[in-house]
């Protein structure tokens, strides 16, 4: 058992054991992304305390996101065309402003929704280059053969802040205040800009990069390859459908706590924590796979929409803590399947154009579905955003299975 555990371990935590960059970019983002978290779930607080209005929650969602919408095909052609890691020490960069800024606003007393909407939806434009960047270096980082265990260990990392984040954050909120939380982001960014100075160019995966690209030129190229590439056609397709209607958990998670169950800011947090419990579960369980599997992705999309619908029924905390943990496992491992199969087929020198697309689906119709849970949620309560979300993923889902195994699809073939 002890042999098995520990090859185990190895397994699932190769790609940090290999790659010194790749340790220096870990550690530093787990530092990091707690403080987003934190920042993410103080915004929707904020926005909550200043309106008490679900639509106003979903207008924040707008703001962040709409920048995915605008620009989120350019960002790919632009991380294509230039030096990952720098471009990556700009955004982060730029990234602790907006957090500074939010701080001040917040602790000065002159937070309004005009203000934090505009301030949002700066993070999100820094964002939307930032993302594409951070997928591209990891396959700098650890190449080709460990890109499916670093990118399960990505998500394993995001989704273990979900657990730390809203919890420090619910429990801040609650004794000083949403400022705090702001101020921790903004320093925590400190640790990723360290952890890039520090890495070593020689070290990294050679990826073609091409200066001349045009931005509607590469635009076209990028999406012309993914329509031609069966597995991630249908990857895509559905990414979007699901992220549209059911990945609002900014809007619909903080009004399952306060219009729904009727509980405070420490009962969110936790509620919040729960599910990154379960992504992080789910995440470390997909890392141990040795590829990218469609099955996986087909399998964690219907136990995701099967938690969005059991959700649709719940009135008490414990129902909801044990399927947001279930929705977070599901969440990690549809979500990490479908980002390897993607970017594992993807031509190099269109990793960046290719990613950006994932992100596309991922991200780029938030600002739609955010506005869309928030309408729901003030129609019907969370019950019916949650049912609409649910029965939408199943739909897509049910098409992608046809599509992938009707036309015995796997791994192997999935860019071609």
């Amino acid at each position: 058992m002890r042999l098995l555990s520990i090859a185990l371990k190895r397994r699932t935590f190769r790609s940090l054991g290999r790659h010194r960059n790749y340790r220096l970019f870990f550690t530093g983002q787990i530092v990091s992304v707690a403080g987003t978290w934190m920042q993410n779930i103080a915004l929707a607080w904020l926005v909550i305390e200043l309106s008490g209005s679900p639509l106003a929650v979903g207008a924040l969602a707008f703001c962040r996101f709409v920048p995915f919408l605008v620009l989120g095909l350019v960002a790919g052609v632009v991380v294509d065309r230039f030096d990952t890691r720098r471009l990556l020490v700009a955004t982060q960069g730029a990234a602790m402003v907006v957090s500074i800024a939010l701080a001040a606003v917040t602790f000065a007393g002159v937070a309004t929704l005009p203000v934090v909407y505009a301030l949002a939806a700066l993070g999100g434009l820094v964002l939307v280059f930032d993302a594409p960047g951070r997928q591209t270096l990891t396959f700098q980082m650890v190449g080709h053969d460990e890109l499916q265990n670093a990118v399960a260990l990505n998500s394993g990392l995001f989704n273990a802040s979900r657990v730390i984040g809203p919890a420090l954050a619910g429990l801040l909120i609650a004794v000083t205040g949403t400022g705090v939380c702001f101020v921790v982001n903004a320093v925590s960014f400190l640790s990723v800009l360290v952890a890039l100075r520090l890495m070593r160019e020689d070290e990294f995966y050679e990826v073609e990069k091409r200066p001349e690209t045009k931005v509607v030129a590469g635009i076209r190229e990028g999406v012309a390859w993914a329509v031609r590439a069966p597995v991630p056609r249908v990857v895509l397709v559905v990414v979007t459908v699901v992220s549209t209607v059911g990945f609002n958990f900014h809007v619909l998670v903080p009004l399952l706590a306060s219009q729904t169950l009727h509980v405070g800011a420490g009962t969110f947090g936790i509620l919040s924590a729960a599910f990154g419990l379960g992504a992080l579960v789910g995440a470390l369980a997909t890392a141990t796979l040795r590829e990218a599997s469609p099955r996986a992705f087909v399998g964690g999309a219907i136990g995701f929409s099967l938690a969005m619908l059991g959700l649709a029924l719940v009135h008490g905390v414990t129902a909801a803590l044990v399927l947001l943990l279930g929705l977070g496992v599901c969440f990690s491992l549809f979500t990490a399947s479908a980002n390897a199969l993607v970017q594992l087929s993807s031509p190099p020198h269109l990793r960046g154009r290719v990613m950006s697309l994932y992100l596309f689906a991922f991200a780029g119709l938030a600002p739609v579905g955010g506005l869309v849970a928030g309408w729901l949620a003030q129609e019907g309560g969370t019950p019916l955003a949650f049912g609409v979300a649910g029965a939408a993923g199943l739909v897509a889902i049910t098409w992608a299975a046809h599509e992938l195994f009707g036309e015995r699809l796997g791994p192997a073939r999935a860019g071609a």
